[in-house]
């Protein structure tokens, strides 16, 4: 069983992630709890709603073998400290306390960018819950820094289909990597050159962290990629998501 949490602001991946053809079962644990729009998915997830500073660890952790963390938000300084940092810390360690063997978080790519712009609240905050992932599950626990996530995605019960940009996009640019490489050193040239990732892409990658033992540390787009495609190759995870 692997339990979500997720900021209301950030689409949970557990869609994608653990349908019924699989023998993982998955909660999601957010602010608003189950989806107010219809989908076959919604009914394969157990929807507790509730804040993870104020979580009542054993409703949301028992029975789990892994929690999948996309908390991360955006708003003033102190806002971004606490959804991107805080919020992660509360969670890895109230894992961590209840014995919980595997800790996925979904952070986010440096994009090349300068030290004074990862000074933000928003970066500082995701590389404190990386700290502390990585520093409560030296052995077992992930860290994915993905880019721009791209499926589709409801706004106030409007569905936006992000794929009809960032799918195109990310072919053109793998398919130009060859030329775009020396531009890669360049400060920030990642905000133009780091190819998108598909939500499918980033739930395969999840699923490969809870199955593989010796699937832990920090992963790269690229390495994002390559194990959603190891997935692919071994579960029929990789039809239903096409």
């Amino acid at each position: 069983m692997t339990s979500f949490m997720a900021s209301p602001t950030i689409s949970t991946i557990s869609r994608a992630s653990f349908p019924a053809t699989t023998s993982l079962s998955s909660f999601s644990h957010n602010r608003s709890g189950r989806p107010t729009y219809p989908g076959s998915w919604v009914d394969q997830v157990n929807w507790i709603p509730g804040d993870v500073f104020y979580a009542n660890w054993d409703d949301v952790l028992v029975g789990t073998t892994a929690v999948v963390s996309t908390l991360g938000g955006f708003g003033s300084e102190e806002q971004m400290l606490r959804i991107n940092g805080e919020a992660n810390v509360v969670a890895v360690n109230a894992a961590k306390d209840y014995g919980i063997p595997k800790f996925i978080l979904i952070s986010v790519h440096d994009y090349n960018l300068p030290s004074f712009l990862l000074s933000s609240g928003y970066f500082t905050g995701k590389r404190k819950a990386e700290t502390e992932v990585l520093a409560k599950y030296p052995n077992s626990g992930v860290v994915l820094r993905p880019g721009f996530i791209y499926g589709k995605r409801r706004v106030n019960g409007f569905e936006v289909p992000l794929d009809l940009i960032g799918e195109p996009v990310e072919r053109i640019l793998r398919a130009t990597e060859n030329f775009t490489k020396p531009f890669s050193s360049l400060p920030a040239s990642d905000l133009l050159l780091a190819p998108p990732v598909s939500v499918e892409d980033v739930a395969l990658a999840v699923i490969n962290a809870v199955t593989d033992d010796d699937f832990f540390g920090i992963f790269t787009i690229e390495q994002i990629k390559e194990a959603a495609e190891k997935v692919m190759a071994w579960s029929p995870l990789g039809t239903l998501l096409l």
